[in-house]
């Protein structure tokens, strides 16, 4: 991924539209590009199966989410590290973790203009 120089996020945060954030993944996290093809495939064929736009909306809001955090390499860093501290601390650093991560999740759901989690 390239990084800013200055900190900025890398791209605008898109749209919550499928092809915007296909265009953005393609840009900032192309190794992910794969996992959303394939979670779109899944949320398009449950929601016409059950003729329920719920599966969709929830891929869209969680890919939302991803662009969000990952077109800000320092944010995407510090969540990762979050994660590997909560999977291999104690159990106080996995609470810490925990709700760093939380914070960080509801700080992008916010940005996104979707409900916290």
């Amino acid at each position: 991924m390239t990084t800013s120089a200055d900190g900025q996020p890398l791209i605008p945060q898109p749209p919550a539209t499928v092809a915007a954030l296909r265009q953005a993944v393609r840009r900032i996290a192309p190794e992910t590009l794969a996992a959303f093809t394939r979670e779109l495939d899944r949320a398009a064929d449950r929601s016409l199966q059950g003729s329920d736009p719920a599966p969709l909306r929830r891929f869209i809001a969680q890919w939302a989410v991803h662009v969000h955090i990952r077109r800000r390499p320092g944010l995407a860093a510090d969540l990762r590290r979050w994660e590997d501290l909560g999977e291999t601390g104690d159990a106080a650093q996995a609470r810490r973790a925990a709700s760093e991560i939380g914070r960080i999740l509801d700080e992008a759901h916010a940005v996104v203009g979707l409900p916290a989690r």
